[in-house]
């Protein structure tokens, strides 16, 4: 019950609706119990087993309130047969019985609609949660995560504990009751006959908790597998066309089919056990109720300490026992699952963010003076991809990071906006160190445009005003203008607001990447952070594109990771990196004149 205790939090703001719905289930046990005891004068005065009471009983004291309700009863039916007859007086008790059960459906249906708002919100504040931390976390969080495993998370092991949660309200509140409730109208009825009952449930509960001792730990390996699965549908989705390229189609089948075929294990030794559970607590309950018959009519027949209508109604009150009890016996079960659930869950959203702002940390609303990176070393795991690594870009200035792939230059690019930390050393802006500084400040004042141009399923408009939400129609053709993309955008069928698809997959790669930086020239930000800018676009584009990031950098700070050199001539000072070491650093013509590695890039370059 520990981790659903610390979800039990989430129902705070809908307590009004938790008390509404064990009002309502209190008056559901009441009303289920005085439904089924309503009974027993109906069939005393059908068989004329009742008892003729003429004088009006008077109540003593508490211990024989049990023979003042059954004189009473008497007496109101004797009176009513005596002023009325047999036929109103099957009549009105019919009626009462009836409206016993409508409101004892009533009050069942009032609990059930409170508990919807209850258990809806729950859900809803749940995902939020989860959804707000999964973006707060830092990139290297999911590096080692499945993407599936964290939608899994989030889709199926949340309504998981929702359903938990409705099954511990019932537990605690709804099913107990009906079962004390009906206790005490039995102990009313006949002390001995429930004596009698009582040691066929402890049996009985023993039994039912050795089926689900091994659910939560096969409820968990069914979670964690449907995470598996939704990561292999992600990930060919997503990879189909090198999939169909490579005639892979069968080698992916095959992965699904095996997570889906362990899956497929793992739900039915869970929902065997689980199954197991009703017929079993219903067995048990037909071998009580067949041993009450035998023990009750010995009751009846030869002792005559009980009367036919009494052991009726004792026998209905009994087997409304039943129901109660299987439903706390599925509810225990699904509360098992749902603690494995609610552990999966909870596991994200009590993640510690390494990356969390201080309470210290400050705001920075604007950049005077220069970046520096002092003596930065870095590690992805365990080998460093960055060693003892030190540049300052002052403000107005361009730096342009060089070398081969895996020589640290993207390392750069996320260290700058803080996507992680880094392990020495430290990065400031203005002399103040980006820890100490609020994370969302540090970004509102960088743009960044990726090596990978990521676009969301929405419009070009939308798309560009993750940018600058504030932005007016007019800036964001302008901005189109600058990123050399409007000339592709205006002869589209909806302009600005085509939906660019499924990561912009109904575009070309020059035309995303267009966009990508549109998105950036739209926040208009005082630092850049250009990784491969132009590196999905043609000759033609790429030329275009450089002109238009050449004029955006103007008096901006900038950091241009390049591949192509051709695209870096001109900036202020140019570090080659080897191996997350700085080999050479200086201007194009400097570097160019120490006849060493950057002059190879280039040349290598030229004769490509």
């Amino acid at each position: 019950m520990d981790y659903l205790k610390k979800i039990l939090k989430y129902a705070l703001p809908y307590k009004k609706y938790a008390v509404l719905n064990v009002i309502c289930n209190v008056f559901y046990a009441l009303f289920s119990t005085l439904a089924m005891v309503s009974l027993i004068p109906m069939i005393n005065v059908i068989f004329d087993k009742n008892t003729q009471i003429k004088t009006k009983p008077v109540y003593t004291e508490l211990s024989g309130l049990k023979d003042f309700l059954s004189d009473y009863f008497n007496y109101t039916i004797t009176s009513k047969l005596a002023n009325d007859g047999a036929e109103s007086t099957l009549f009105f008790m019919v009626t009462i019985i009836i409206s016993l059960f409508l409101l004892k459906n009533f009050f069942g249906y009032l609990a059930l609609y409170f508990i919807t708002f209850l258990r809806n919100g729950l859900l809803k504040d749940i995902r939020n949660e989860l959804f707000n931390k999964i973006v707060t976390l830092p990139i290297a969080y999911f590096s080692e995560k499945r993407k599936g495993d964290v939608i899994s998370r989030v889709v199926s092991d949340v309504g998981e504990v929702q359903y938990s949660f409705l099954s511990i309200l019932e537990l605690l509140i709804r099913e107990p009751l009906t079962i004390v409730f009906a206790i005490i109208a039995m102990l009313f009825l006949s002390v001995k006959l429930t004596l009698f009952v009582f040691i066929f449930i402890p049996i009985s509960g023993l039994i039912i908790s050795a089926i689900g001792k091994k659910l939560r730990k096969q409820s968990e390996l069914a979670q964690k597998e449907r995470g598996v699965y939704l990561s292999i549908l992600e990930e060919s989705i997503q990879g189909l066309k090198i999939i169909k390229s490579y005639n892979a189609e069968n080698r992916f089948f095959k992965t699904f089919k095996s997570s889906t075929q362990r899956l497929f294990g793992y739900n039915n030794a869970l929902m065997n056990r689980q199954n197991l559970a009703s017929p079993t607590s219903e067995f048990l309950g037909v071998v009580t109720i067949a041993t009450l018959l035998w023990f009750g009519g010995h009751m009846v027949l030869i002792e005559g300490t009980l009367t036919g209508g009494s052991f009726i109604g004792f026998m209905a009150l009994a087997y409304q026992i039943l129901e109660p009890a299987k439903a706390i016996s599925k509810a225990s079960y699904s509360v098992k699952r749902g603690n494995a659930s609610a552990e999966r869950v909870l596991e994200i959203i009590e993640t510690n963010n390494p990356l969390k702002d201080l309470p210290e940390s400050k705001e920075i609303n604007y950049f005077k003076n220069e970046i520096k990176i002092n003596n930065v070393s870095f590690k992805y795991e365990d080998e460093y991809v960055l060693k003892n690594f030190s540049v300052t870009i002052e403000k107005g200035k361009t730096l342009a990071l060089v070398g081969q792939s895996g020589s640290g230059k993207s390392t750069i690019a996320n260290l700058t906006p803080r996507f992680y930390d880094v392990n020495e050393g430290e990065i400031l802006i203005d002399n103040t160190n980006i820890k100490n500084l609020k994370t969302s400040s540090v970004r509102a004042l960088m743009g960044i445009v990726t090596q990978d141009s990521i676009l969301f399923n929405d419009t070009i408009k939308e798309n560009l005003l993750v940018g600058k939400p504030d932005a007016t129609e007019t800036e964001i053709i302008d901005a189109l203008k600058i990123a050399n993309a409007w000339e592709f955008v205006k002869d589209l069928q909806n302009g600005i607001n085509t939906n660019v698809g499924d990561s912009g997959n109904k575009l070309s790669g020059g035309q995303k990447q267009r966009i990508s930086i549109a998105r950036a020239v739209l926040k208009n930000p005082p630092i850049m952070i250009l990784d491969e800018a132009t590196s999905a676009l043609d000759t033609e584009s790429e030329r275009l594109v450089q002109v238009a990031l050449e004029n955006m950098m103007k008096n901006r700070t900038s950091i241009v990771i390049a591949h192509r050199l051709s695209t870096i001539q001109n900036a202020d000072t140019i570090v080659v990196m080897h191996k997350g070491e700085i080999a050479e650093q200086g201007t194009h013509s400097d570097l160019l004149a120490k006849n060493g590695i950057y002059k190879k890039l280039v040349e290598m370059q030229s004769f490509d």
